[in-house]
């Protein structure tokens, strides 16, 4: 053998080894950007016709700012800066015109309506202070304004009912730094190490036990990051009904266990050493167990979705387009996320599908925590709506669209990338089906669905509130629950109420109870509610006729009544329920949308309760009723502060009216129990914390819609299924190698605090 030869070959592989990795390197390097293809977005719905349901322009709010204070007579006062005794505006949003004007607009080639919007005014410089609500229209040159308040509410809305605009807090908590702390300042810096900005206070609503009572338990926490679960144990009882600050004074106050009738007499059990103290240890402030910095070093990037060719779906203003899909969106300052025209294939399923409500109800050994049932609607889901961080609150590279919000203030207030929205592959089929008998294919369809989203931070709670799009028909609407647990100060009995989470802190138990009004119109206006369910008859075998079977058979019942469409939480439900056509499928089936609710709800509160009239939909599981133009909303933002003589009762919707053949709105609450416990710790996780409802075709279609996907995947045992013609998914290694364009990290959340 030629001795020269192992080091030609050695030479020779490391020649090629060398090019291979050049190869590689600058193939690499070369990797393509994904580059957007020509929208494939079915042009469904015209964007100037969803623009009858948009939220106003901060410019169109200013405009109704300048409007009333140079028409309504009164001086206003920025309502970020107002006493109890002045007149402000308290928000300002769009009024959605009636129904029948829309439809007409929309289907009938009828005018626009006029674009109005709905102010609401605090009157309190007045002889009879009250709550005003003025129409104003037409935008954006506003001519007139119409006193709205007695056709929605059937009289004046008395002033105590009115939510607590920030500037009263703010003045509560000087009150109560400046004038209520200062009876006690012994036990203040000795107990709590108090120096003027250690404390942190949380309200409770609502205010006191009867109608015109404006009392508040106001909870002491440590004034650190997560300061919700870091309670010292004292608690003020505030009577701030007057409208004269200066006449706001303490009625009681709680500490460790017992109640004192005021600080002074705090300060002198105290000094005299009849108080038994537990002295919480001073948390750093980062909140040390509270702190959400992550406890791990960074390791490698989580997975991130993206799209190969660009955004399947589109969104021009406020219409979104996807797969057949089209709807109209918009923020409410109280309700938050809601939809409208919402259209499948061409056909609209849905007229409007919105949130109404968020209903908290704790318990505790503590005053505060006992006394707290949080209407979330009345501080405003869409006024907390928070700006989103891109990569966490949604995929990175989602669409992100501002809002605009007028409350509190005399100037709109932009909220940068506080909606999302975008496709999401769920990482599982929508169906499939491997075959291996007789036949041998595979077909299946993955489950890619278009989410809009929004995040309301209101106190210590965060909700996540998604609306799904599915390829076969099926729209979702989901909330989850996250955020820090609230809590009282552990002592005595604490643990019959919640579970000890820290030292000195009770994880307190309550519900949590969302609503929503959903108002199909399936095939046409006017549908009917028919039930299916399914009953086990007994029958003999024909062919043997000595043999019985127990075979189920399916029932139907067309549901006349409110009364009869109205489910209990705890009552029995058939399981098939849905909105009828007066039209028929291929099949000669009424084509239908079913309701299909997702809940762990117990009782919301006992009927007997002097408030549950304030929040009677919480009552119901499902409850459908007659579409009325003065029965907007399950509720109202006026019920928090006095839930004694509620503005809205829901239960007075339901009056046994016919419901056959109506436009009909279907009123679901979903709901589950909240027991914190140790791992709620730093704060709350959304897993297992989600309840929601699906709308469902039935019998809708005469096939499955989703077939027509351009996603559906098929191949057969004879055909070449690694050939890119015969199977889309060959495809990727080419269409999906490219490089997505990241933009750079940008948050808004913290400017203009």
């Amino acid at each position: 053998m030629n001795p020269k030869l192992p080091y030609v070959l050695l030479v020779g592989a490391a020649v090629i080894i060398f090019i291979l990795s050049c190869m590689l390197l600058s193939r690499g390097g070369r990797s393509p950007s994904c580059e957007s293809q020509p929208s494939v977005v079915e042009k469904t719905g015209s964007v100037s016709q969803s623009l009858v349901f948009a939220d106003l322009t901060a410019e169109e709010m200013s405009q109704v700012v300048r409007y009333l204070q140079g028409h309504l007579g009164v001086p206003l006062v920025e309502a970020s800066r107002a006493k109890p005794s002045d007149n402000c505006i308290a928000s300002v949003d769009v009024q959605v015109p009636a129904k029948a004007e829309v439809l007409r607009f929309l289907d009938g080639g009828g005018a626009r309506p006029p674009r109005e919007a709905l102010a609401v005014l605090y009157f309190g410089n007045q002889p009879e202070p009250n709550i005003t609500e003025y129409v104003v229209g037409p935008l954006p040159a506003p001519a007139y304004h119409r006193d709205v308040t007695v056709q929605r509410y059937g009289g004046k809305v008395p002033y105590h009912r009115r939510p607590t605009l920030g500037s009263e807090y703010e003045q509560l908590r000087v009150f109560l730094e400046t004038k209520a702390f200062a009876a006690a300042p012994t036990f203040l810096r000795e107990v709590l190490e108090y120096d003027g900005t250690n404390v942190a206070f949380q309200t409770t609503v609502p205010h006191g036990f009867q109608s015109g009572d404006r009392v508040t338990w106001f909870v002491v926490f440590q004034n650190v990051s997560g300061f919700f679960v870091h309670p010292v144990g004292l608690e003020v009882l505030v009577d701030h009904s007057s409208l004269d600050v200066s006449q706001w004074a303490v009625s009681r106050v709680f500490y460790n266990g017992q109640y004192y009738r005021d600080m002074a007499q705090l300060e002198s059990a105290y000094v005299q050493g009849r108080i038994s103290v537990e002295k919480v240890r001073k948390a750093a402030w980062d909140g040390d167990f509270s702190s959400m910095k992550p406890r791990a070093p960074r390791a490698a990037p989580f997975p991130v979705q993206f799209e190969p060719q660009g955004p399947r779906y589109s969104v021009r203003k406020n219409q979104v387009l996807f797969q057949g899909w089209s709807f109209a969106f918009g923020m409410s300052v109280s309700t938050g996320l809601r939809l409208f025209d919402v259209r499948h294939k061409g056909e609209r399923v849905a007229y409007e599908i919105s949130v109404q409500e968020a209903l908290s109800v704790y318990g505790s050994n503590c005053p505060g925590g006992m006394s707290t049932r949080y209407m979330d609607g009345s501080f405003g889901l869409g006024r907390y709506t928070s700006p989103l961080v891109p990569g966490v609150d949604c995929p990175y590279l989602a669409t992100y669209v501002d809002t605009h919000s007028l409350s509190d203030s005399l100037r709109p207030r932009k909220r940068k990338a506080s909606l999302c929205i975008f496709e999401h592959n769920l990482g599982s089929p929508l169906r499939r089906h491997y075959s291996n008998l007789q036949s041998l294919y595979y077909g299946g369809l993955v489950n890619s669905a278009l989410v809009i989203r929004s995040i309301a931070t209101v106190g210590n709670y965060d909700y996540v509130w998604d609306f799904i799009f599915y390829q076969n028909g099926a729209i979702e609407g989901k909330v989850q629950a996250t955020g820090y647990p609230s809590s009282s100060f552990l002592h005595g009995d604490g643990l019959r109420y919640g579970n000890r989470l820290w030292e000195h802190t009770l994880g307190t138990i309550h519900t949590q109870f969302f609503n929503y009004k959903v108002d199909l119109d399936v095939g046409g206006v006017k549908n009917s509610l028919v039930a299916h369910d399914m009953a086990f008859e007994m029958t003999r075998a024909p062919w043997s006729p000595e043999q019985q079977i127990e075979r189920p058979r399916l029932t139907k019942k067309v549901l006349d009544t409110e009364d009869q469409a109205a489910f209990r939480l705890q009552s029995k439900m058939p399981r098939y329920i849905y909105f009828a056509a007066n039209s028929k499928n291929k099949w000669g089936h009424q084509r239908g949308y079913r309701i299909q609710i997702t809940s762990f709800a117990g009782d919301h509160i006992p009927e007997a309760s002097s408030m549950e009239r304030a929040i009677s939909w919480a009552r119901y599981q499902l409850a459908v009723t007659r579409r009325k133009e003065e029965e907007p909303t399950s509720t109202s933002v006026y019920n928090q502060n006095d839930p004694w003589t509620p503005t809205v009762t829901f239960a007075d919707f339901i009056n046994n009216e016919t419901i056959t053949n109506e436009d009909l709105v279907a009123w679901i609450t979903a709901g589950f129990l909240h027991i914190p416990h140790s791992e709620d710790i730093p704060n709350t996780v959304t897993v297992g914390n989600s309840v929601g409802f699906l709308l469902r075709p039935y019998n809708y279609y005469d096939l499955d819609p989703s077939i027509y996907s351009h996603d559906g995947v098929f191949f057969t045992s004879e055909q070449d299924f690694t050939a890119c013609e015969i199977n889309p998914l060959a495809c990727l290694p080419k269409t999906a190698s490219c490089l997505p364009n990241f933009p750079p990290f940008t948050y808004d959340g913290f400017r203009n605090m």
